[in-house]
């Protein structure tokens, strides 16, 4: 049981930090800084200490708020910042707007 959990979860979260923009500023550092093994401890200290802090408190939120409340929270959370994606926000439509 406890294999299948982290095999399911690191597949989960590999996928998801593909090509992310996390992923994407760690390139960024990794070529501008010359210090390839530094740039690995911090961002992976950073995406531990991240991973860590969602734990406990998806933990803590699991004992006070029904698993169906959170799922659909987040499904809507994940909705919006889909069609904030897809429509942009004001301000990047101002953005869009001055540069035409």
């Amino acid at each position: 049981m406890t294999k299948s959990i982290i095999i399911s979860t690191f597949i989960t979260i590999f996928l998801a930090e593909l090509g992310d923009k996390t992923q994407i500023a760690t390139l960024a550092i990794s070529g501008t800084s010359k210090k390839p093994l530094a740039v690995f401890i911090g961002s992976s200290t950073a995406l531990i200490i991240a991973s860590l802090i969602g734990v406990l408190l998806g933990g803590s939120f699991a004992n006070f708020i029904p698993e169906s409340i959170i799922k659909s929270l987040a499904a809507i959370g994940f909705l919006v910042i889909g069609i904030t994606l897809l429509i942009g926000t004001p301000e990047q439509s101002e953005i869009n707007q001055d540069a035409k």
